[in-house]
């Protein structure tokens, strides 16, 4: 088979819910680390890029019509170059960059960009068409996260467990406590600060300049969503779904906006383009688990990829693991036989710290992890990511 590389990564800062990049509609959000992949790669010919993957959880707002070509006719790119919209809800950006190396290795491409985009602040409403004449009955669904228009078999078979009551029952399965999680909680928000002053994530940052009205813009130059806390910040909050549960708003991912892009190309078309290879993708992995422990999607994904690859989980240098909530990123862990603290696991924080856009993510941690490769060294990275109604999603990456 043909060999994939990812060979360039940017990405958009990520935005907090309703915050600096609430007035960028999705589809021009998504165009914007595509226009910059080009811009600072000039011997790329975009012509020559024979598919564009973009992951994306909504689909139901300005994402519609499938976004990834969309995107890319903004972006520039010629009429001739297709694209794709790949839907694995919060895995959905990792499927895109898995894709596009799929189809490296299998020799039917040699030249892809992938990636993926969430504005979950602009995520509509929806309400559904009357189901029998002269109906009175309606309702209305908020798309931002989380289950609408419900299989009543889905509900009778599997239930439809908010994600944070997915991490409660991980939680309580696995015996992860409320200290437990706000120290691992803690711990992304510190990684974070220390990635922010030292200008590591402004590394794989495109600054983006938003319109404040009445002619004045400002450049959003890094992430929203980090804070400074404490551990007794953290302990104050009060948990989300039950008075003696322990998932709270500081142990949990956010809700935010934005987008990122990787270019994929085989040896050749690397070295035609004057691309520098970051990071060969091995191969990846999905799996599915019951929906209700959902978070612990990546530990069978894992498991099933490591297998494939002839490695162990201690042949890993990098471990990229989406921090949907520190209950699920624990369970996973121990479930790995990983420490809790590692410092392989997101040496730059994760998005308990940095934020979830959905679909988006997936494509920030896979290209976090080849850039962490590249700077760092080492030879295995691993981004991975549990994915709602109950699955898991792995990306295996080697150095060049």
């Amino acid at each position: 088979m043909t060999d994939a590389f990812i060979c360039d990564y940017i990405r958009t800062p990520i935005g907090r819910y309703a915050g600096a990049l609430a007035g960028v509609r999705t589809d021009d959000l998504a165009a914007l680390p595509l226009t910059a992949l080009l811009a600072r790669n000039p011997g790329l010919d975009p012509a020559a890029i024979e598919e564009v993957w973009l992951g994306c959880a909504n689909q139901a707002g300005e994402d519609n019509r499938n976004v990834a070509r969309m995107a890319l006719l903004l972006a520039g790119l010629p009429e001739t170059v297709p694209g794709v919209t790949v839907n694995r809800l919060c895995g959905s950006g990792l499927e895109a960059v898995t894709a596009a190396a799929r189809a490296v290795r299998a020799g039917e491409i040699a030249l892809a960009v992938a990636g993926g985009v969430e504005s979950m602040t602009r995520a509509p409403f929806v309400i559904p068409k009357a189901s029998s004449g002269w109906s009175r009955a309606n309702e209305i669904h908020d798309t931002t996260i989380g289950w609408r228009f419900v299989n009543p078999r889905m509900k009778a078979q599997y239930g439809i467990d908010s994600m944070p009551e997915t991490a409660e029952n991980l939680a309580d399965e696995y015996a992860v406590g409320r200290v437990d999680q706000d120290a691992f909680a803690l711990r992304s928000q510190e990684k974070a600060a220390v990635a922010q002053a030292s200008g590591r994530l402004a590394a794989e940052i495109l600054p983006v300049t938003v319109q404040l009205g009445r002619g004045k813009t400002a450049e959003v130059t890094q992430d929203e969503h980090p804070r400074p806390t404490t551990a007794d910040d953290l302990a104050r909050l009060k948990p989300i779904t039950r008075p003696d549960g322990t998932v709270t708003a500081g142990n949990a991912s956010g809700v935010n906006d934005g987008a990122a892009a990787l270019i994929v190309a085989s040896a050749a078309a690397a070295q035609r383009h004057g691309l520098k290879p970051l990071a060969r993708v091995i191969g990846g992995s999905a799996a599915g688990v019951a929906p209700r422990v959902m978070g612990y999607g990546p530990v069978p994904a894992v498991r099933k990829l490591c297998a494939h690859a002839g490695i162990g989980v201690e042949a890993l240098d990098v471990i990229e693991l989406n921090e949907a909530f520190a209950s699920q990123s624990l369970a996973v862990l121990r479930g790995l036989g990983i420490a809790d603290d590692d410092p392989r696991v997101n040496p730059n924080g994760g998005a308990i710290a940095l934020g979830h856009p959905l679909g988006m993510t997936g494509a920030r941690i896979a290209g976090t992890a080849a850039l962490q490769l590249a700077r760092g060294g080492g030879r295995y990275a691993l981004a991975t990511m549990c994915v709602g109604v109950g699955q898991g999603s792995a990306l295996l990456l080697e150095r060049v």
